[in-house]
């Protein structure tokens, strides 16, 4: 683990340059930047994979996270300050496929044992327009609703688009991935590879206890349909025979024609939703705008990429249960 400052490669040092992140400035003690604690340092993309790292760690590591709390994680450019911890890092705990910059710096970054969180599961693809596509019959959400099962089948996705990076709003995709961070560590920092199992145990243990209250909580509903603003509830829906309807993609910046706001009130209509989901982090207009046409109400789902004062909760645990409360009422749970 590190114990001082390493220099910054030329790699790095051109990296900064062709991003067009500025002039490199050293890190000041109140940042308790990576690289100078004494301690197993990991620079962690953001808060879902920050959780991990602090939850296997304990009190081992010394986490920083790339993305500020309240930040809105697709949307992160890489600063040379974190360039530079990046660069001094013990390890890079990251999800390739969310964030491009992210993907590009670590790519460049000499110093870190690299954790890619996306090779430590099963990613799939659940298409990057919402609403899925129509089939011949022209019956489009008889078939979003079949695909939700197909993992169940052994069938793949692979007609539907680019993978799908929010692994961790599924307990069980989380768990494996927490597994497979939790053998990383021991093998950077043997030490404490001893406590670093443990830690991965009990926190293996809470997803499923997580997972278990989703299956039981949504065992006996009126309606299987839910609708986000944007789509990264897909494995969370795979997982407990949901069907998402999202008025953005995969990206949620990305404006939804009028075909689909008309598309998603007729859907709302037939399948008896309740409720239009929005997020924390990106902007509630479009969600309180269809709502409003169909009737319904709106409440917050979380897709926990970042902890703040507006979450329902302290952490993934906490907020992942205040997501199973609001889902359990929009759909009618008993």
């Amino acid at each position: 683990m590190n114990v001082r400052r390493r220099h910054i490669s030329a790699v790095a040092l051109t990296a900064v340059t062709a991003l067009g992140l500025g002039t490199l400035t050293a890190c000041s003690s109140d940042s308790a930047a990576a690289g100078n604690t004494g301690t197993f340092d990991v620079v962690a993309s953001f808060y879902p994979m920050a959780f991990l790292a602090e939850r296997i760690g304990g009190e081992h590591v010394h986490v920083t996270s790339l993305t500020e709390p309240g930040q809105e994680p697709h949307d992160l450019e890489i600063s040379a300050r974190q360039m530079g911890e990046l660069e001094e890092a013990d390890a890079a705990l990251y999800l390739k496929g969310l964030q491009p910059a992210v993907d590009k710096a670590v790519g460049l970054a000499e110093g870190p044992t690299k954790i890619d969180a996306a090779e430590l599961t099963t990613l799939e693809t659940h298409g990057t327009e919402a609403g899925g596509h129509e089939d011949e019959h022209g019956d489009e959400h008889a078939h979003e609703e079949d695909h939700a099962h197909e993992d169940e089948h052994g069938h793949d996705h692979d007609h539907e688009g680019g993978a799908d990076p929010h692994v961790w709003l599924d307990p069980v995709k989380y768990a494996e991935v927490a597994e497979g961070v939790g053998k990383a560590f021991q093998k950077a920092d043997p030490d404490h590879a001893a406590d670093y199992r443990a830690n991965t145990a009990d926190l293996v243990k809470d997803l499923k206890a997580l997972d278990g209250k989703f299956r039981t909580g949504l065992a006996n509903r009126t309606s299987d349909v839910f609708v986000t603003t944007h789509a990264a509830f897909g494995y969370l829906a795979e997982r407990y025979g949901l069907t998402e309807e999202a008025i953005s993609g995969l990206d949620p910046e990305s404006e939804p024609s009028g075909a689909r706001m008309k598309e998603l009130q007729e859907i709302a209509k037939a399948d008896g939703v309740t409720t239009v989901f929005y997020e924390t982090l990106v902007s509630d207009r479009t969600a309180k705008t269809l709502a409003a046409d169909v009737g319904l109400k709106t409440d917050v789902l979380d897709p926990v990429e970042g902890i703040t004062d507006h979450s329902r909760g302290e952490d993934y645990l906490q907020v992942m249960e205040a997501n199973l409360t609001a889902l359990r009422t929009a759909l009618g749970a008993r």
